[in-house]
C-alpha cells in the first residue's frame, strides 16, 4: 500500500468545511487501498477529542491553526513531517506552497495540490498577502506533479494563466442527509420561525453576508438563519451588532455537529448562497443534494456548479425583488433541478475514485 499524507485541512473527524469533508471521505472510501496520514490542527481539537487514528488513518496534530497566517507554518511543518512518512503528499490549498521547491528537491515524493480557487482575489487580503498568495499559486503549479481544480472556471483560469491543464475533481454532497423529524428540529432550535431560508458561510465580505442581511431586513415576512463565525473580524462583528435584533433574522455561531447542521438544512425552505470567490463551494453542493431550492450570487463559479438552473442575484435590491416575487412553482422547479444535478455530479464515491487514480 502507498501512504498518502493529507495536508492543509483542519483535520478529521470533519466538522464543516470543504477540505475537512474531502479528507474524511477519501479516508472512508479508500482505506482498503491506501494508508492515510491526516494532519490536524491541535488547537481545533480539545485533548479528549484528539484520536490517534480514524478509520485506519493516522492522525498527526500540528500546534498551529490551519487557517489565517498560521496556515503557512501549519502546512510547512506538515510537509516536512510527511516527506519522511508518505509516498504521496496531497496538499489542500496553496498557503505553504512557497516551500514546495525544497520538498520536491530533497524528498522526490509525488506532490498533488488542490489549489482551492483564486485565493489571492479575496477582498480581505492586503497587497502583500495577495502577492504572497500569487507566488504560492505559481510554486504550486511549477512544483506539483498534479494540480486539482474543483470548478471548470478554475481549471480554465489555470490553463490560461499558467499554461497547465489541471485535473477537474469536484466535491461530493451525498453526506448531506435529509432528515424529516420536525420535532427534533424544534427541540434543538427553539427560536426558529417557519418557513425559513438558510445560509452557512464564513462571515466575510466576499460571501456577501451584508447583501443577504440587507435584503431580508427589508422583507420582514421572510425569515433567514445564517450560521457563521460572527466574532471573527470587524466586518462580522459590525453585521452582528446591526442585525441581531431583527425578528426575522437569526444569527447562529458555527455548528460543528454534522447531525445538527443536517437537521437545520433539512428544515429550510430555501438555501441562499452569497459566495463570490473560490470554486465549487461545499455548502452549496450539500444544499443541492438535500433537494433545496438555491438562490445564489451571480458569479461564474456558482452558475457552473448549479448548471445555470438556480435563481441568481447580483446586488441587494435584486435579492429583495427575488424574495418578494419568487413563487412556489419556481422554487419547486429549482428544487428538482438542484437535486438532480447534485445526485448526478456530486457523489463522494466518484470523487474518491478520481483521487485514487492520481495516487497510483
Amino acid at each position: 500500500m502507498k501512504t498518502v499524507a493529507i495536508i492543509g485541512s483542519a483535520g478529521i473527524p470533519a466538522r464543516y468545511g470543504g477540505f475537512e469533508t474531502l479528507a474524511q471521505n477519501l479516508v472512508l472510501n479508500l482505506y482498503s487501498r491506501f494508508r492515510f496520514v491526516v494532519y490536524c490542527s491541535k488547537r481545533l481539537y480539545s485533548k479528549h477529542e484528539r484520536m490517534k487514528t480514524y478509520n485506519y488513518a493516522e492522525l498527526v496534530y500540528i500546534p498551529a491553526n490551519s487557517n489565517g497566517f498560521q496556515s503557512i507554518i501549519y502546512d510547512i511543518i506538515a510537509m516536512i513531517h510527511a516527506a519522511r512518512k508518505a509516498d504521496i503528499l496531497l496538499i489542500l490549498g496553496v498557503s505553504g506552497c512557497l516551500f514546495l521547491p525544497f520538498i520536491k528537491l530533497f524528498s522526490g515524493k509525488k506532490i498533488i495540490t488542490h489549489v482551492d480557487g483564486m485565493e489571492w482575489k479575496r477582498d480581505k487580503w492586503d497587497p502583500f498577502t495577495r502577492l504572497f498568495l500569487k507566488l504560492s499559486e505559481l510554486m504550486a503549479i511549477k512544483f506539483s506533479d498534479e494540480i486539482i481544480a474543483d470548478n471548470k472556471a478554475i481549471k480554465e483560469y489555470i490553463n490560461n494563466k499558467h499554461g497547465y491543464r489541471p485535473q477537474l475533481i469536484e466535491y461530493g454532497g451525498d453526506h448531506s442527509l435529509v432528515l424529516s423529524d420536525s420535532t427534533d428540529l424544534k427541540t434543538c432550535f427553539k427560536d426558529l420561525s417557519y418557513p425559513y431560508s438558510l445560509t452557512v458561510s464564513r462571515i466575510e465580505p466576499e460571501n456577501n453576508i451584508h447583501t443577504i442581511l440587507y435584503a431580508f431586513s427589508n422583507v420582514p415576512s421572510k425569515c433567514i438563519v445564517i450560521v457563521g463565525n460572527w466574532n471573527n473580524n470587524r466586518y462580522s462583528r459590525r453585521l452582528y451588532k446591526k442585525y441581531i435584533h431583527y425578528p426575522n433574522i437569526l444569527l447562529y455561531d458555527p455548528i460543528y455537529e454534522p447531525g445538527l447542521l443536517n437537521l437545520l438544512r433539512s428544515g429550510c425552505e430555501v438555501y441562499v448562497h452569497g459566495n463570490s470567490a473560490g470554486g465549487t463551494n461545499p455548502s452549496l453542493v450539500e444544499a443541492m443534494y438535500a433537494g433545496k431550492p438555491v438562490i445564489a450570487y451571480d458569479i461564474i463559479y456558482n452558475r457552473i456548479t448549479t448548471m445555470d438552473k438556480a435563481i441568481y442575484f447580483k446586488g441587494q435590491e435584486e435579492l429583495v425583488k427575488i424574495l418578494k416575487e419568487v413563487n412556489k412553482p419556481a422554487l419547486d422547479e429549482n428544487r428538482i433541478n438542484m437535486e438532480k444535478i447534485a445526485r448526478t455530479r456530486y457523489n463522494w464515491i466518484k470523487v474518491s475514485e478520481k483521487y485514487a487514480g492520481l495516487f497510483i
